[in-house]
């Protein structure tokens, strides 16, 4: 059998073949992040769409295809011409700050823990739904005429491709529309976000029918971060992986439980739903990972990324300079999108290097903070498996270790989103290629850093 898996993310689509049990990259392609204003991130979807397509065509031919997504970013199109109606609108994007702060006040978050099980941010899918139908006269027009489709990046790439308008309950469960127990649209949700039902897609399981491309059966779709927990194996409460690309994702399984742990910032999910019955996990996410360290290679503070992964200094943080990667404000288990970015600590002395180092730091202490909450509600286990870009840097995966006292293992083969999608598209138990790498913490006591970097934080937060 011979599956082929599309994960299109954020800066990339990428298209993995599964067969003999080997998985490789078969092609990549990345497209443009738009920018029209401060705090907006878009997508063109024809952009996106013509990557899957390409994708597709040089993995050649196969038993099944599986889909992974971006998560919660979103759009609106024509049911008829298919046609999209308005640009992606971007996870990252914070144009519906301001809105979500007015339901705030009307005291919406209530229901929205309660419903959905997330509280109140413009990170989900609702709050952009709802400044599509506002804002973007295409879209009332098509409302009007029965024509408007909404949805998340699947349901778009499944209608167009397959001819399906169908999401899964894992892409679902982070739109702030989903009821989490029912796993079905909630009509509640959707009115205090201002979101017409009728719009929205079917929810199926993660792993069923959705359709056939070039009469091949589309048989997963499943959110990227959800993917990269079944691709790295994690199936028991308590599993848990840390997947830094753009952002750091931290997802811990819950089995049959959903947890509810608002006061620590954590988002309980679907982490994946077969033959009706669904396995939870909870979720704790850095906006800014692999996006800060792309921005600090634009301003030239190193040059390539070979660049980071050793350092002949001792932690910056050890030597009073902390920086904090809220270029898109804080996630859990602080939920402050308010936060700014910053160094501090600097004085005349300090290097481009030393706010390197720094910033490789930030990135780490901030997803020990997310560990810490999760571990605080859900016992993670004791080692936690970690995949990405910077995992590629020695110097940040010691640290990490350092910062988490706790060890991490680092898989040789890391294209785990790709491999859980098409492991779950296989239907069954696949074995992950390749060794595993284990990085013990070195017996540093980390209390003084996690100190000094809660401090940071605090300065950094209610900045703009």
């Amino acid at each position: 059998m011979s599956i082929v898996a599309i994960d299109q993310g954020t800066t990339s689509t990428r298209a993995l073949r599964l067969r003999d049990g080997q998985a490789r990259i078969v092609h990549a392609v990345r497209h443009a992040q738009h920018h029209p204003r401060p705090g907006w991130v878009e997508h063109d979807p024809e952009e996106l769409l013509a990557n899957i397509r390409a994708c597709l065509d040089a993995a050649g031919a196969a038993s099944a295809i599986g889909i992974a997504n971006q998560g919660e970013s979103c759009l609106a199109w024509d049911k008829l011409t298919g046609a999209a109606l308005s640009p992606v609108i971007v996870w990252q994007d914070n144009r519906t700050a301001a809105e979500v702060e007015a339901l705030r006040e009307t005291g919406a978050e209530a229901e929205t823990l309660a419903r959905a099980g997330l509280p109140l941010d413009a990170y989900f899918s609702a709050s952009k739904l709802a400044w599509i139908l506002r804002n973007i006269p295409a879209a009332r027009t098509a409302l009007a005429a029965g024509r408007l489709r909404l949805g998340t990046t699947d349901a778009f790439f499944l209608d167009r491709l397959a001819g399906e308008f169908a999401t899964d309950v894992t892409t679902a469960s982070r739109t702030s529309l989903m009821n989490l127990a029912t796993g079905q649209w909630d009509a509640e949700l959707c009115r205090v976000f201002g979101v017409p039902m009728e719009a929205l897609p079917e929810i199926r399981d993660t792993v069923g029918d959705f359709g056939r491309i070039d009469d091949v059966p589309v048989r997963a779709s499943v959110v990227d971060q959800q993917a990269a927990l079944y691709g790295h194996g994690c199936r028991a409460p308590g599993d848990a992986k840390i997947t830094f690309g753009t952002g750091a994702f931290t997802l811990a399984v819950t089995g049959a439980e959903i947890v509810r742990a608002p006061e620590q910032g954590l988002l309980p999910t679907v982490a994946w739903r077969r033959g009706g019955v669904s396995t939870y996990a909870v979720d704790g996410g850095v906006y800014d990972a692999g996006a800060a360290v792309e921005w600090a290679q634009r301003l030239g503070l190193f040059e390539s990324f070979a660049d980071l992964d050793e350092f002949e200094t001792p932690p910056a943080i050890s030597r009073g300079l902390a920086f904090v990667p809220a270029l898109s404000g804080l996630a859990c288990p602080h939920w402050d999108r308010s936060a700014a970015a910053l160094w501090v600590g600097m004085s005349a002395a300090t290097t481009r290097r030393d706010l390197a180092q720094a910033l490789l730091e930030g990135i780490a202490l901030r997803t020990a903070e997310v560990v810490r909450a999760m571990d605080a509600r859900v016992p993670v286990g004791g080692r936690i498996s970690v995949d990405g870009g910077l995992t590629r840097s020695r110097y940040f995966l010691r640290f990490l270790a350092n910062a988490l006292a706790r060890e991490i293992a680092c898989p040789e083969f890391d294209e785990l989103t790709a491999f859980g999608c098409a492991a779950l598209a296989a239907g069954g138990e696949v074995a992950r290629p390749g060794a595993v790498r284990i990085v013990a913490p070195d017996g540093t006591d980390s209390a003084p850093w996690r100190d000094r970097f809660a401090e940071a934080v605090r300065r950094a937060k209610a900045w703009r």
